[in-house]
């Protein structure tokens, strides 16, 4: 197996493992609005799951995981990634971050996941954010 096909192996299952991680948090669930899938909660995006061909037009792109990260330090950690950018469509301005996956130095699923939580607690209502606290102390 050549690099780039074990780097999109790769990708996918780190974009698979974020989204099983987002779907089980309260009150997640799946969504597809543009035949991709978004995991929301409350009837809020929090996280992107694009298989790569809506990034900039480009049709051999990589597949991404986009989150909201308004807290400085981790968004500066995630725009550090190999060929990470400021999501589009004006979401950038408000800490959106689009993440490729499968490249040398990307993530790995384990920080993706972090990523995603602290993108859902920027979205989920205070109650569900409290219902994750407890479950991490009970």
């Amino acid at each position: 197996m050549d690099g780039c096909a074990k780097g999109r192996g790769d990708a996918r299952a780190a974009r698979e493992r974020v989204r099983e991680f987002a779907l089980g948090l309260p009150g997640a669930y799946e969504d597809f609005p543009w035949g991709e899938s978004v995991v929301k909660v409350n009837r809020k995006i929090f996280v992107f799951l694009f298989l790569g061909h809506l990034v900039a037009g480009q049709g051999d792109s990589p597949p991404t995981v986009t989150v909201k990260l308004t807290d400085p330090e981790a968004h500066a950690h995630a725009m550090s990634a190999p060929g990470a950018l400021l999501t589009g469509y004006g979401l950038g301005r408000s800490g959106w971050v689009t993440i490729p996956l499968g490249e040398p130095g990307a993530p790995d699923a384990e920080l993706l996941c972090d990523w995603a939580e602290e993108s859902y607690r920027t979205i989920a209502p205070k109650r569900l954010v409290a219902e994750l606290d407890a479950r991490a102390t009970g």
